[in-house]
């Protein structure tokens, strides 16, 4: 229950002692900013690996043809791969029971006019599935559809910085724009959490450009998620197998690392996930270093404190209170000045957090900060040890005898 006159005595005790109780505080604050700022940076990087996987499916594989390194069942070096329709069909025939979705992929780039404005811009010709692999989110109107592909249509979902760019303050849906000379309609503006780089391409069907474009059936490379049941090793595997598939077809060397190139996200993931859990090791090492440390000083301080307080506790036992009360009054004391000090020490970590968070980005260290029950978890290990600290050495004395007590240096 809320003892008055308890709390009195240990404000009297505070303010008599400023010094010691501020060096006790001290401890506990400084060990709590530094938690608080250790395990910060660690979220910071842990948030920069995230946000750079974010921009794409993490489920993501792409195979790309290219010129051949190695000369390989009487083809010479150098030759040039070139992926067609039937490949498409190859993979879906072959390993369409591990595929979550496929799209081919056609790049150019080419200038793009609205009325008066112009620009540069990259523009992919793909399948309706496309935008998944993208993380894409369509803002206004509608993705491509199997229709358009069928069709041929000369139809353009565009990025909504292309928007930003060539249309100002008005919307790209169902205007008109004129891209190498031919014209097309917006039919939808997306957003991409890669940010303004990724929503400066321009989305057409695949089947569009290979007509527009040479009238053939080439096409450039193949961006495929598979089924996120898989494994990470299941993942890189699956991956590996549709390569090696490609270049039995295509006639490339098996050792061949150029003729047709695979990027396969779970390879990136599974580096990220050891590297996350290693610096997440790290972290708590070092974080339960900085707390022990700080344990270690509160509890000398606290010995130091009590052993200060021997002739008080003499004089206290002398004029009628029991030990328990003795003890009570210590340990209520030392957890009140940790609470605080902890509390104080966490809102400075938060606030150089905030603070210092923008200028840390070029740092890789992005949006650095730390949970609450973490820190509110550590401070209560620091209440706890204060607790402790000064229950030892205040037992011990509540037990020494007022005269021996009083007569101690």
């Amino acid at each position: 229950m809320f003892d008055l006159d308890r709390w009195r005595e240990i404000f009297q005790s505070i303010s008599k002692n400023k010094l010691r109780s501020a060096l006790s505080g001290f401890t506990v604050a400084f060990a709590i900013l530094l938690f608080t700022l250790l395990f910060g940076i660690g979220n910071g990087l842990q948030n920069t690996f995230k946000n750079e996987f974010a921009k794409d499916a993490m489920n993501s594989i792409y195979i790309w043809s290219n010129y051949t390194t190695k000369a390989y069942k009487g083809n010479q070096i150098g030759r040039r791969i070139q992926f067609k329709n039937d490949d498409f069909t190859f993979l879906k025939e072959n390993f369409g029971d591990k595929i979550q979705t496929i799209s081919p992929r056609i790049q150019r780039s080419e200038d793009v006019v609205y009325k008066d404005e112009k620009d540069r811009y990259t523009v992919r010709g793909v399948y309706p599935e496309y935008y998944v692999l993208e993380s894409a989110k369509v803002t206004e109107g509608r993705f491509l559809n199997y229709r358009d592909i069928n069709e041929k249509a000369k139809v353009v979902v565009i990025g909504r910085m292309v928007e930003k760019d060539l249309f100002g303050q008005l919307s790209a849906f169902g205007k008109q724009i004129k891209m190498g000379g031919i014209i097309y309609k917006v039919i939808g503006v997306f957003s991409d959490p890669g940010g303004d780089s990724d929503e400066r391409f321009i989305y057409t069907p695949f089947s569009t450009m290979q007509r527009l474009y040479g009238n053939n059936d080439y096409l450039d490379e193949f961006g495929i998620t598979y089924n996120p049941n898989l494994s990470i090793d299941a993942a890189i595997a699956f991956g590996v197998k549709m390569q090696r598939a490609l270049k039995k077809k295509h006639n490339v060397s098996p050792n061949d690392q150029r003729g047709i190139g695979l990027n396969n996200y779970a390879s990136g993931n599974k580096e990220v996930s050891g590297m996350m859990f290693g610096l997440s090791i790290l972290i708590l090492i070092i974080g339960f270093g900085t707390l022990i440390a700080g344990i270690v000083g509160i509890s000398n301080i606290m010995v130091y404190i009590v052993k200060e307080r021997t002739k008080e506790l003499g004089i206290r036992k002398a004029v009628g209170a029991t030990p328990k009360a003795i003890v009570a009054m210590i340990m209520q004391e030392a957890m009140f000045i940790t609470a605080i000090s902890g509390y104080v020490g966490l809102l400075i970590g938060v606030g150089i957090l905030e603070i210092a968070g923008p200028s840390l980005e070029k740092f890789f260290i992005l949006n650095p900060g730390v949970s609450q029950p973490v820190v509110i978890g550590a401070t209560i290990i620091l209440i706890l040890a204060g607790m402790i600290a000064g229950y030892l050495p205040a037992k011990k004395a509540a037990r020494i005898k007022p005269v021996v007590a009083l007569n101690a240096d």
